[in-house]
C-alpha cells in the first residue's frame, strides 16, 4: 500500500509530537513540517528526517493530508487553505477561536466534501470507552482539569484551553441538549480567564459540574459519573477507572444501618466492610496506550477508508457552542450581585490595577 503523504503545520510543544509519531507510522510518509520559527522547523525536520518550510502553503502541493497544530487564532485561516484544495485536515482542539469560525470550518468541509477531524484527544484515552461502558445513563457528572501555567495557548483562556476536553466528553456522554448554564471565572496571570467553574443542565435531567484551572501547582484530570445504580471515577493521567455499585447484599440482604443499630454492633468492622461487602469496587485492567498515536492512526484510517471520525467537525462545533455558552456566563457573572458591581472574570486584575493606581 502506498503510504499517505502527511504534513504538520506548527511544530511547537505539541506539534513536534505529531511530527514524531507520524514519521514513525508504517502507513505514513511525513513529507514536510512547517513553522514560522525557521530554526524550530529545521530542528524538527532533522529529527524526523523530512523537509521543512516556514510558509505552510508550500505543503499544499506535496501532501495528501495535514495535521494543524498552530495557535487557535490561526486555525480557520490555515485549515481553509487545505480544505479548499480537498486535503483532509486534523485540527488540534479547540476547533476554532469561536463558534462562528467553527461553523465556517464545518461549512467548508461539507462544501468541499473534505475530512475534518478535531483533536479531542481524551476520546482516545484507553480509560474513556471503558468508563463509558460501565457508567449507565449519567445523572450527574463532575470533571476537574488542573495544570500548571504552560505559557502557551495564551490566545485562549481556560475554557478553550482545558475545559473543552471535558465539554466534549460530557456532550458525548449525555447526548442531550443543554438547557441552562451557570459559570464564573477569574483571570489570574493575564487578561483571559485562567480558572473557571461551570454547571451545565441538560434536557435529560443530567447536571455536569466542570472545573478548569490552568494556574495550579499540579496536574489533575479527573471525571466522576453518577448513574442510578453506579458511580464511575476516571483518572485520565494515571489511566485508571474505578467503579462502585451496590452489592447483592445491600440490594437484597440486611442493611449495614440495621446491623449498626443492634446492641454491641461492631462499628469499626462495619466501616471496613462498606466497600467490598455492601458496595462492590471494580478496578478493571486497562491496556494502556498513547492517546495521540491512536488519534493520529484513526485520522489516517479515515483518510484511507472515508469512515466517520470519532471527533469530526460536528462534534467539534457542538463543543464550541457549549464553550461559548460557558464563556457568555463567565463574562456576564456579577460578583457583587448588583448591576453596578464588577462583572466578568477580571475581578482580581481590576482590583490589583485599582490598588496600584
Amino acid at each position: 500500500m502506498t503510504p499517505i503523504r502527511m504534513g504538520v503545520v506548527g511544530v511547537g510543544a505539541l506539534g513536534q509530537h505529531h511530527a514524531r509519531i507520524l514519521s514513525e507510522m508504517d502507513r505514513v510518509k511525513l513529507v514536510g513540517v512547517s513553522d514560522t520559527d525557521e530554526k524550530r522547523a529545521q530542528q524538527i525536520a532533522r529529527k524526523c528526517q523530512t523537509n521543512w518550510c516556514t510558509n505552510y502553503k508550500e505543503l499544499c502541493d506535496i501532501v495528501d493530508a495535514v495535521s494543524i497544530v498552530v495557535p487557535t487564532t490561526w486555525h480557520l485561516q490555515v485549515a481553509e487553505e487545505f480544505i479548499r484544495r480537498r486535503i483532509p485536515v486534523l485540527i488540534e482542539k479547540p476547533l476554532a477561536l469561536n463558534a462562528q469560525q467553527a461553523e465556517r470550518l464545518v461549512e467548508l468541509s461539507l462544501t468541499y466534501d473534505t475530512l475534518l477531524q478535531v483533536g479531542h484527544i481524551e476520546r482516545f484515552n484507553p480509560v474513556t470507552k471503558l468508563a463509558w461502558s460501565r457508567c449507565g445513563s449519567p445523572r450527574y457528572i463532575r470533571a476537574e482539569r488542573y495544570s500548571p501555567y504552560a505559557f502557551r495557548s495564551t490566545d485562549i483562556g481556560a475554557v478553550l484551553d482545558l475545559m473543552i476536553h471535558d465539554i466534549d466528553l460530557v456532550l458525548d456522554l449525555t447526548r442531550s441538549p443543554i438547557v441552562d448554564v451557570e459559570a464564573f471565572g477569574i483571570s489570574i496571570l493575564g487578561c483571559l480567564e485562567d480558572s473557571v467553574n461551570a454547571r451545565l443542565k441538560f434536557a435529560s435531567g443530567c447536571i455536569a459540574d466542570l472545573t478548569a484551572n490552568r494556574v495550579c501547582p499540579d496536574f489533575k484530570r479527573m471525571l466522576q459519573i453518577w448513574s442510578e445504580d453506579s458511580t464511575v471515577s476516571v483518572d485520565f493521567n494515571k489511566q485508571e477507572v474505578t467503579c462502585f455499585r451496590p452489592s447483592d447484599m445491600l440490594n437484597f440482604g440486611t442493611s449495614p444501618l440495621e446491623l449498626a443499630a443492634k446492641p454491641n454492633a461492631d462499628i469499626a468492622q462495619l466501616k471496613k466492610d462498606v466497600f467490598g461487602k455492601w458496595i462492590e469496587v471494580e478496578r478493571p485492567e486497562i491496556t494502556k496506550h498513547d492517546a495521540l498515536t491512536v488519534e493520529l492512526d484513526e485520522f489516517i484510517d479515515c483518510c484511507l477508508t472515508e469512515k466517520k471520525p470519532e471527533a469530526g467537525g460536528q462534534e467539534g462545533l457542538a463543543a464550541m457552542h457549549a464553550a461559548e455558552m460557558i464563556l457568555d456566563a463567565v463574562n456576564s457573572h456579577r460578583w457583587t450581585g448588583t448591576s453596578n458591581g464588577l462583572c466578568g472574570p477580571h475581578v482580581r486584575t481590576m482590583n490589583t490595577r485599582k490598588m496600584a493606581g
